[in-house]
This record gives C-alpha cells, structure tokens and sequence, in this order.
C-alpha cells in the first residue's frame, strides 16, 4: 500500500538548506517524490511511500532541519504520482 501526501511548509525554510535535507531523509526512509521552493518564500513537498514512512516525512517537515523556523505546514493528501526517487526541484 503506498501514501501520498503534499505538505506545504511556511517560516524560515528558503535559504537554510531545507530541500536538500528534506531529499536525505526522505531517500533515508525510502520516500520518493519531490521537494521545491516557491515564490512565497513556503517550501512544497509531495512524498509517497509506506504510509508510516510518509507520515514520518510529514513529522519531519513540522521540524525542518536545524536553521529553519518552521511556522506552519499544509498537509494533504495527493494522488501517487509513481515518482521513482526524490528530487529537488
């Protein structure tokens, strides 16, 4: 059974180094999908994969990784997209 899930992610998350950490973890876990910024300063996420992985990935998007400030994430749920890694985009 495979999740999918689309979080969009609202703070400090340009410019500290979140999509390449979100892409390490989420290769780390097995996820696949994608991570890229948007013009708002958000940062948007689609990850798939065992639902309790996804989910991790979705608790770890709450954190962000060390230098972000994360102020508020959007999660919801998404159509598989059949990605087969994560990428930065």
């Amino acid at each position: 059974m495979t999740a999918s899930r689309r979080v969009v992610v609202s703070g400090r998350v340009q410019g500290v180094f979140f999509r390449a950490a979100c892409q390490q973890e989420a290769e780390r876990r097995g996820v696949v999908g994608w991570v890229r910024n948007r013009g708002d300063g958000s940062v948007e996420a689609h990850f798939e994969g065992d639902p309790g992985e996804v989910d991790a990935m979705v608790g770890w998007a709450r954190r962000g990784p060390r230098h972000a400030r994360v102020d508020s994430v959007e999660v919801h749920d998404a159509a598989p997209e059949g990605a087969r890694r994560f990428d930065v985009r």
